[in-house]
């Protein structure tokens, strides 16, 4: 089973994250790279019918994004101590890839910046996760 398999069997284990249709497409271990799709579902809707994200769902997908480029360099998951994110554009009836990576993995504190695209590439939301990496 490759890598970005794992990590998807694991995106599926969490109750909250089943709300999402999400897969990983790309797994760099060494640099703590990762890519997160989301699939368009109606239950990321904003509201019924419109087809646009709710921007809690994009929320999410950063905050997911960014705990697992962190679990792949360091073989554990981490909590998340504060999230920021810049919402650019919005987002309808698309799905969208998460490209996050590591900035710090420090003894007690790590950083991660990441950025959402939709499929046609356009930069959606920009994000940075602070997760505390002390072990136990």
């Amino acid at each position: 089973m490759s890598e970005e398999s794992t990590l998807t069997e694991l995106l599926k284990e969490s109750p909250f994250q089943q709300l999402f249709d999400l897969s990983c497409t790309r797994l760099e271990r060494t640099t703590g790279e990762v890519e997160i799709v989301m699939g368009y579902t109606a239950s990321v809707e904003r509201s019924p019918g419109s087809r646009q994200y709710h921007g809690g769902a994009i929320a999410s997908l950063i905050d997911i994004a960014g705990d697992y480029a962190l679990w792949a360099m360091l073989g554990y998951g981490v909590p998340t101590i504060n999230i920021r994110i810049d919402y650019l554009r919005p987002a309808s009836d698309t799905r969208l890839r998460a490209q996050a990576r590591v900035r710090k993995a420090g003894r007690t504190v790590g950083v991660v910046d990441i950025d959402v695209l939709d499929d046609q590439g356009r930069l959606i939301a920009v994000g940075r996760g602070t997760y505390g990496t002390k072990e136990g």
